[in-house]
């Protein structure tokens, strides 16, 4: 009974046509049987007619091929018995010639060189993003938001030193009027290409007079209280100031030796000279400035 349903089922029919040389889907075309049932390739015009890369395939690999494709027959049709669906196709296992296993492994290391040379071109171009992007934060810092400026000279000691390197923040007068007292990072009126760091001392509208060493705001009786100068004036031949509206006067904390409005040939800062408000001192001694 076991060998009628072999004959009727298409499933195991199929491996015994095989075995006759019929041509099977997924084996291959070039193989003929020979003598003492030996499989031996075409030759000549009939595996030049395919137009098609023949392969060849020794009796033992074909043999394990019938025999794999045996057991998989058996069980698929197994499996239908019990479905009651006798239609199920059969996946044969595809056979690779060394030749092509070779190919197959030299295409994997081309992919794995192809592969890495990508992650380091991808890895450059994302140091690339990191650097870009710092300098445009600091271009945006910089230009907006803060300024920096060293001081060359020794007319702000001893509040700021010679040599010292200070942070300026230019939102401070965006949003307030500046302040007397407070320590401005302004261009220099005879020469705007240049920066200064000086106290504002005169505010718009006032007068300023300088008698004996001391400062008079506004007619003042009383001199102007200044604990952060570094030593009394020398005393020299009175001074009086006008400060013009929008405008202010500055003034060194090193006064015995500090060149600022007093001796300027143009004697006040416009108020949108005025780059930025001193806030600290980052090198050499980091500190807030007052």
């Amino acid at each position: 009974m076991s060998e009628d349903r072999t004959n009727k089922d298409p499933l195991l029919g199929g491996l015994d046509g095989m075995r006759a040389g019929q041509t099977w889907e997924g084996a291959p075309e070039n193989l003929n049987a020979g003598e003492n049932g030996q499989t031996v390739p075409e030759t000549g015009s009939a595996a030049a007619d395919s137009g098609q890369e023949q392969e060849i395939f020794s009796a033992e690999e074909v043999q394990a091929a019938e025999e794999e494709a045996r057991k998989i027959a058996h069980e698929l049709h197994r499996e239908a018995v019990k479905t009651g669906n006798t239609e199920k196709e059969i996946e044969v296992p595809h056979i690779e010639s060394s030749e092509r296993k070779k190919k197959n492994a030299r295409k994997e290391d081309l992919d794995e060189k192809e592969k890495k040379s990508g992650g380091l071109g991808k890895e450059i171009f994302e140091w690339v993003k990191i650097v870009v992007s710092a300098a445009l934060i600091a271009f945006v810092l910089n230009t907006f938001i803060i300024a920096n400026s060293e001081v060359p000279s020794g007319s702000m000691e001893n509040t700021i030193m010679t040599g010292d390197r200070v942070i300026g923040s230019r939102l401070s007068y965006r949003f307030e009027d500046p302040k007397r007292g407070d320590i401005a990072i302004f261009r220099f009126p005879d020469n705007e290409k240049i920066y200064y760091v000086k106290r504002i001392i005169g505010l718009p509208g006032e007068t300023v007079d300088i008698v004996d060493g001391k400062v008079y705001i506004n007619g003042s009786d009383e001199p102007l209280y200044e604990p952060y100068i570094r030593e009394p004036m020398i005393p020299e031949e009175p001074m009086h100031f006008e400060v013009p509206e929008n405008s202010y006067f500055m003034m060194g904390d090193n006064r015995n030796y500090s060149m600022d409005a007093r001796r300027w040939e143009n004697t006040y800062v416009k108020r949108e000279k005025i780059i930025a408000k001193v806030l600290f001192r980052y090198f050499p001694k980091p500190g807030i400035l007052k």
